[in-house]
């Protein structure tokens, strides 16, 4: 099981993850790219961090959204779309090569990374700007959605990805964050992972039990206890990077 975070999430004096403490637990490194955060300072170190600890480097790509955190659902019409996650690929890709690695994967977030899950159209943007990245980049995403459709058709390899702390909806979706609720307490989280792992299964909010079949396991490097919940992780499972 691939076990992954987001990380490079400052911008300037700002700084919101642990990004060297996450990398010394993760297998994937999804790294702002400066949409939602993330400045090209940001991107270098994390990129070199990674890259020294043999951490995969993807790139967590989202809409232009700095004062919102990328978190605020937008309209971006197609073509834009598509050119803006081309832009955000590139610019990592120049600091991981740099670094002695390469951008691995690519992951949306936040309000995108929601979006993909049921419209065809963003996600055919998504996918399109990845294609013109060039590469074959593999697109880690909620099994089932819009995006791994477009992406399957367009020929990118799909990974389905779980959460270990935010709560799911019974259709095997995300609670909305401002939900109460939403964002898992650390020892939940932990089980949560778990039972994803061992099972391929999470209990919803409403108290289904729903199938969740991953090859990779989310931690938000900005969730309490982040570092911890990694950590307790790594140690319950046998964790390596998704082939």
């Amino acid at each position: 099981m691939d076990l992954n975070a987001d990380l490079g999430e400052g911008y300037g004096r700002w700084h919101l993850t642990d990004d060297e403490a996450l990398l010394d637990v993760v297998t994937s490194a999804n790294v702002a790219c400066g949409f939602h955060a993330g400045d090209p300072s940001i991107m270098r170190r994390v990129c070199a961090a990674a890259a020294d600890r043999g951490v995969r480097i993807g790139a967590q790509v989202s809409y232009r959204d700095l004062a919102g955190f990328g978190r605020r659902a937008m309209d971006v019409p197609a073509d834009e779309l598509a050119d803006e996650v081309t832009y955000q690929i590139g610019a990592l890709r120049v600091f991981a090569e740099a670094a002695g690695g390469t951008v691995s994967y690519v992951k949306p977030h936040g309000a995108l990374y929601n979006r993909v899950v049921d419209d065809p159209t963003q996600a055919a943007a998504v996918v399109a700007g990845i294609v013109r990245a060039g590469g074959r980049l593999p697109v880690l995403g909620l099994p089932g959605s819009a995006l791994h459709e477009a992406a399957g058709a367009a020929g990118l390899p799909t990974v389905a990805e779980a959460f270990a702390d935010r709560a799911y909806t019974a259709r095997g979706t995300l609670v909305p964050r401002g939900t109460p609720g939403a964002v898992l307490e650390p020892e939940a989280a932990v089980a949560q992972a778990l039972g994803i792992a061992r099972e391929s299964r999470v209990t919803a909010v409403t108290g289904e039990v729903v199938v969740v079949e991953a090859r990779s396991i989310c931690v938000h490097g900005d969730s309490p206890g982040a570092v911890a919940v990694g950590r307790a992780i790594r140690a319950a499972l046998a964790v390596e990077p998704f082939a």
